[in-house]
């Protein structure tokens, strides 16, 4: 490879890597500042996401901090991950706009919604969580509490609880997502997925049971919600199908249009059916001899009409003929280039005899 080439690579490479490193410090920007404004609020964040416990624990106890710097990490560690969760609609902004350029129209469409779709669906998977199962599970905690245990929780074993649970609901209301995605890439059908049906349905409770503490509600609570959401998932998914299939109609339809319309043309290839006879040099003269005679006696014959009664003067001779005698004079002239790119169009407009004049030119040029 020359170094020019191994430049036009090197450059392209270099620039991808420039933009990709100016959208991360834009987005490490971003959650930077959104984290500067939210620490100073940081306990008043750690309040707002322990209240689901605290409103369930005994009268007369609270929660604790058993680690030293506790009082002061775990809020520090609440207000970057919910600058984090705030500034996910511009991060995910950036990575779609380094990744749009190379994608096609269609898939720019598609992706568009799907990403836009995701950050709701997430969201909506943590408010979820904190709405609807934190309030059930912390009660069902407390309520089975031993006798002469007093419930006092630690504040950082607190927050990696619940964190672990906003992670999990928001990743399991990403199902639909999945679902449209594997039916896009033609991996599998809405058919396939609902006959699947029975190992979703325990392949749920066994990823509820992974994903969440070791209780029953909290499981059940994050199960029946991802089967919900693999049914939605379906629907969606058959909704698309049905779309992509008329999208091919419509260009099914279209295709045929503009062949009613515009009858096809076929080009000769330089490779005939039959295996090609070069002509001997006694042949390939006396061809080019006759094709410049009949030239000649065209030429002739046009300057004997009567110049007024003539219609408007016009160049003799046949006009693939003309460009095989052209050839023999960009061939004197040595300019093989232009006359390989007549030879070329000969090939697609003449007929068997002057097809094969082509090709042995062609032959004498590689040969030279």
């Amino acid at each position: 490879m020359s170094k020019d080439a191994a430049t036009d690579i090197e450059q392209p490479f270099m620039s991808h890597l420039l933009e990709l490193r100016d959208r991360l410090l834009r987005a490490v920007l971003v959650v930077l500042v959104v984290f500067l404004a939210l620490f100073p609020f940081g306990n008043d964040i750690y309040h707002f996401v322990a209240e689901p416990l605290m409103a369930v624990m005994p009268e007369g106890t609270s929660m604790i901090a058993t680690k030293v710097a506790s009082p002061f990490l775990t809020p520090f560690k609440l207000s970057l991950i919910t600058a984090v969760f705030l500034s996910m609609p511009y991060l995910l902004y950036q990575l779609w706009a380094f990744v749009a350029p190379g994608l096609y129209q269609h898939e720019k469409r598609m992706a568009m919604p799907l990403l836009a779709s995701s950050v709701v669906l997430f969201y909506l998977g943590a408010t979820f969580a904190y709405y609807v199962v934190f309030p059930l599970v912390f009660r069902f905690f407390t309520s089975v509490t031993p006798e002469g245990v007093a419930v006092m929780t630690d504040i950082s074993e607190y927050l990696d609880f619940v964190l672990t649970l906003f992670f999990a609901f928001g990743l399991a209301f990403e199902i639909p997502i999945a679902t449209i995605l594997l039916v896009w890439m033609n991996m599998t059908t809405p058919e396939k997925l609902a006959s699947k049906r029975p190992y979703v349905v325990v392949g749920v409770f066994v990823i509820g049971m992974l994903l969440t503490p070791p209780d029953v509600i909290s499981q059940t609570l994050l199960a029946l919600p991802m089967w919900v959401l693999f049914e939605a998932g379906i629907l969606f998914s058959r909704f698309f199908v049905r779309q992509r299939e008329d999208d091919e109609a419509e260009d099914e339809e279209g295709h045929s249009i503009a062949s009613v319309a515009t009858p096809p043309v076929h080009i000769r290839t330089d490779e005939p059916e039959d295996e090609f006879t070069p002509l001997s040099d006694e042949e390939m003269e006396a061809e080019l001899d006759r094709l410049e005679a009949e030239l000649d006696h065209e030429e002739d014959s046009w300057h004997e009409e009567d110049s007024e009664e003539a219609p408007e003067p016009q160049e003799p001779g046949n006009p693939v003929d003309r460009k095989l005698a052209r050839v023999n004079e960009l061939r004197e002239a040595m300019d093989f280039d232009a006359a390989r790119k007549l030879l070329y169009e000969v090939l697609v407009e003449g007929n068997e005899n002057q097809v094969l004049v082509a090709k042995n030119i062609l032959a004498q040029l590689d040969d030279e």
